[in-house]
């Protein structure tokens, strides 16, 4: 399937701050991607953009999955794939409507 057309993904920090506090109380808040790691990540040749998956580590704790997608919306699974970002708390830096 092609990539949709782009929507905007930007939203204001109100509507950001609504929907994170919905989701308080489900473990972590979110979590810690270095920029280092996600430009290489999006420095793959073909590289469109990023999909994530949801997933559960040997742990039992939620994470999510990292993968490039190529121009024709497919994964990028023989590149780079990524999870295990840093986990809010405690990387959560300074208090904000996203985090607290």
């Amino acid at each position: 399937m092609a990539l949709p057309n782009p929507k905007g993904h930007k939203i204001p920090l109100n509507q950001a701050a609504e929907q994170t506090k919905r989701s308080h109380g489900r473990g972590n808040k979110g979590g810690l991607f270095l920029r280092q790691e996600l430009d290489e990540l999006l420095a793959q040749p073909g590289c469109a953009g990023v999909r994530y998956y949801y997933g559960l580590d040997a742990d039992g704790k939620d994470s999510l999955i990292l993968v490039g997608v190529d121009q024709n919306g497919d994964d990028m699974t023989s590149g780079v794939l990524m999870d295990t970002a840093f986990p809010c708390p405690p990387f959560c830096g300074g208090g904000n409507g996203l985090n607290s």
